[in-house]
């Protein structure tokens, strides 16, 4: 008898016997226990962004249990060949519970995230942990995040209420800064001109997503979303809203406006072309995701006219209200209402208004929209096009 036990057949025939014989006791004492929380097994925080190929358990953390509970699991480690897991089983009286008990879509049966294409959450669903895959679209707001901080003697880098790092105000670098916000020009200047205590962001994180998917940190976003959306977010204001993630397949024109610079023998043609440009400049590539507002691009510059009627500043952008007429076509008749910042008349950006980051774009409908500028020709027979194309699934 005992030369047959020593065959691996018989051995594990025997321990198959008896993890069928012992699964009804097995179902009584494991009743007696709560499941372990999916959460508790995860190997980043629950609605963190992961990427397919990403170990998402934390095998440590998984609960063992004694084989008399779960005799099945013994039957597991045959199958997967987990020869070493099984005699651990056997020596110890405790077994790992499989991965696979205790996770669901989006998680293979080794702990890692698979089967989807794109930045997925990390999530529970029926106190099992899976992967959810990116909805068609998903977007985030551009949050500052990362805070220089001036002090007697330099900089504290301080991101939420933690200290990251200290600078003297001889090293403000770019090797020592983060800069692809704020050039170390304006830091040094911003420096030389504020208060011990003043701060002033210099990076920015995403968050605030549309499905509710944890902060991404600043040097995640390349690695999470690609270059592409690091760039946008580069050109647009606090707060900006950034699309993230699409998979839009079909675009439809929604809405057009066109315009003609045309001339005033009061305000030099030049300087208006530049204006109306630099307009152009500043929105075309803007995208509004759904029920969602959103302005121009912050890193234009216009050139003051002198206008005795402005009442604002005396000095206004002037050439900007022909493509605000082009801009204001395309947005009404997409449907959406007068942006704010602009008027219903022939001057159709107010004079308090920045022309980009001071008009807002009220996305009304289910879909995001992509809003298109182009010239044609220059001086003051230069035509004007815009467009709100929408995105589809």
């Amino acid at each position: 008898m005992r030369q047959y036990l020593k065959t691996p057949i018989m051995i594990l025939s025997l321990l198959i016997v008896i993890a069928v014989v012992m699964n009804p006791i097995g179902n009584l004492i494991s009743s007696q226990y709560s499941q372990q929380k999916a959460a508790d097994i995860a190997a980043f925080n629950i609605g963190d962004t992961v990427t397919s190929g990403t170990y998402v358990v934390d095998n440590s953390k998984i609960r063992k249990v004694p084989v008399i509970s779960h005799p099945e699991y013994l039957i597991d480690d045959i199958k997967e060949h987990e020869f070493y897991d099984l005699f651990t089983a056997l020596i110890t009286g405790t077994v790992e519970t499989p991965i696979e008990q205790v996770t669901g879509s989006g998680i293979s049966k080794y702990g890692v995230a698979n089967g989807f294409i794109g930045p997925g959450v990390l999530a529970v669903t029926n106190n099992k942990l899976v992967v959810n895959p990116p909805e068609t679209f998903v977007w985030g707001f551009k949050i500052p995040y990362t805070y220089a901080v001036k002090t007697n003697s330099g900089i504290e880098i301080q991101e939420g209420s933690k200290i990251v790092k200290v600078v003297s105000s001889d090293d403000i670098s770019n090797d020592t800064v983060p800069h692809n916000y704020v050039t170390i020009k304006t830091l040094k200047k911003w420096y030389n001109e504020s208060d011990v205590g003043d701060k002033i962001a210099i990076d920015y994180a995403l968050g605030n997503f549309s499905d509710g998917r944890n902060i991404v940190t600043p040097d995640e976003i390349k690695t999470f979303f690609g270059a592409s959306v690091l760039s946008y977010m580069e050109n647009y204001p606090s707060y900006a809203p950034v699309l993230v993630y699409s998979t839009s397949s079909n675009q439809n024109v929604s809405g057009t406006g066109s315009s003609v610079l045309g001339s005033y023998t009061q305000y030099s043609t030049t300087i208006r072309e530049f204006n109306a440009l630099e307009f152009v400049k500043g929105w075309n590539g803007t995208i509004v995701p759904a029920h969602t507002s959103a302005t121009g691009k912050a890193n234009i510059a216009f050139q003051g006219i002198f206008d005795e009627n402005d009442t604002y500043s005396q000095y206004a952008t002037h050439g900007v209200c022909p493509p605000g007429r082009a801009l204001r076509a395309a947005v009404l008749s997409a449907g959406f209402a007068l942006p704010s910042g602009m008027t219903d008349v022939y001057d159709s950006v107010e004079y308090s208004s920045n022309p980009t980051t001071g008009i807002t774009v009220n996305n009304t409908s289910d879909y995001p929209v992509l809003i298109t500028m182009w010239t044609s020709g220059s001086g003051a027979s230069m035509q004007i096009y815009a467009k709100v194309i929408t995105l589809l699934p």
